[in-house]
């Protein structure tokens, strides 16, 4: 039975996640830091973005300030599902989707013309910067035979999904379930002002869910008070609710670095990808969760509420970003994504933050999105 102040109706849908899926709680041992048994979550195994392309402060990947991340057991891909594998020259790709052929704006640095802009692409650099977003690659672009190339996953699961704008979204059901992150004696980051994370993780969502209901949303929180709430309870929320879309809402944190600051957006990553921020080192490209259904949806909802929160606050671009250790979306059974709306381990960016007309801006920029 969930704890008071989570309200749910149980309709009888069928849950995309075994109900006796095995999950185990993840502790936040320092700001910036999980430990699930031992070890942190891998900074380190994701190249630098393009100079060209990527703010400075997008150089590494960071790790969603997220203590709900868990170990749910994956179910094996058998290697006859496994995607194919192999390298496709971007000249070759840009023609195949109908978009312009690339061409060199700096060494090292290609563009493709888009409807909407440009791609840009750095061989050794997972980031692309898509459309004036950046978006990780599982993996870097190479020189193959004198010519840029791209992973045909990166093609399939990337590019493809994004190829054609962000498309309205077209969800079963008009019903969110927006999860503001922590809560009760978990209270996440503390900022550089010894601000809660979980307390602003709140107040983005109430906003955020008044702004939905008046465009005919129905919403539901995992929780509207400073409620103790376990990371099963934030799933089976959204399984009993038959939601059509799940929403984390996060603030970030860096204890050993107060420069870095921006917005990330988090996704599940797709099979046979690696994923641009991992937890110990470990990321099993091979097994397959329950969000995973919703690759493509996911990739296009990430991308749509990441380009709203940059326009909406101008800030920098930490860049859609996947993970597979995050398990409040990857035992997800509907599009799901997580996003970070700022560090407050930043000072600057936690002043921003601590203003209620900041996060009126994420309300609206994330309600637009949603739209």
């Amino acid at each position: 039975m969930l704890a008071a102040g989570l309200v749910l109706v149980s309709v009888g849908c069928r849950t995309e996640r075994p109900a006796d899926a095995p999950l185990t709680e993840v502790t936040l041992s320092t700001p910036g830091a999980y430990v699930v048994s031992t070890g942190a979550v891998d900074r380190s195994a994701s190249p630098s973005p393009p100079a060209a392309a990527v703010p400075a402060a997008a150089a590494q990947p960071r790790q969603p300030t997220d203590a709900s991340a868990a170990a749910v057991t994956p179910s094996a891909v058998s290697p006859a599902r496994l995607p194919t594998n192999g390298w496709i020259a971007l000249a070759k790709w840009s023609a195949s989707a109908g978009l312009g052929q690339p061409h060199r704006i700096a060494m090292e640095t290609y563009a493709v013309a888009t409807p909407r802009g440009k791609a840009v692409f750095q061989p050794g650099s997972q980031c692309v910067r898509w459309e004036g977003v950046n978006v990780w690659l599982g993996f870097a672009p190479r020189y193959l035979e004198g010519q840029p190339h791209l992973h045909a996953l990166d093609v399939q699961r990337t590019l493809g999904p994004l190829v054609g704008g962000p498309r309205p979204l077209a969800p079963r059901s008009r019903v969110v379930v927006l999860d503001p992150g922590h809560g009760g004696a978990d209270g996440g980051t503390q900022g550089a002002r010894d601000q809660l994370e979980k307390n602003f993780a709140l107040d983005w969502a109430l906003r955020t869910a008044a702004l939905l209901r008046q465009k005919g949303w129905e919403v539901h929180l995992t929780r509207t008070n400073d409620l103790d709430l376990t990371l099963p309870e934030r799933i089976v929320a959204a399984d009993r609710l038959c939601a059509s879309l799940f929403v984390s809402l996060h603030f970030n944190g860096l204890a050993a670095d107060a420069r870095h600051s921006g917005i990330e957006t988090f996704c599940t990553t797709p099979v046979g990808l690696p994923s641009s921020v991992k937890r110990n080192g470990e990321d099993l490209l091979a097994v397959e969760h329950p969000n995973n259904r919703f690759d493509a949806e996911n990739l296009r909802l990430a991308y749509r509420i990441h380009r709203e929160l940059l326009s909406a606050t101008q800030a920098l671009d930490g860049g859609v970003r996947r993970a597979r250790f995050i398990s409040v979306i990857r035992a997800q059974g509907r599009p799901a994504v997580l996003v970070e709306g700022g560090f407050l381990s930043n000072p600057a960016e936690a002043r921003r933050v601590a203003t209620p007309a900041y996060r009126q801006k994420l309300a609206e920029a994330l309600a637009r999105a949603i739209e």
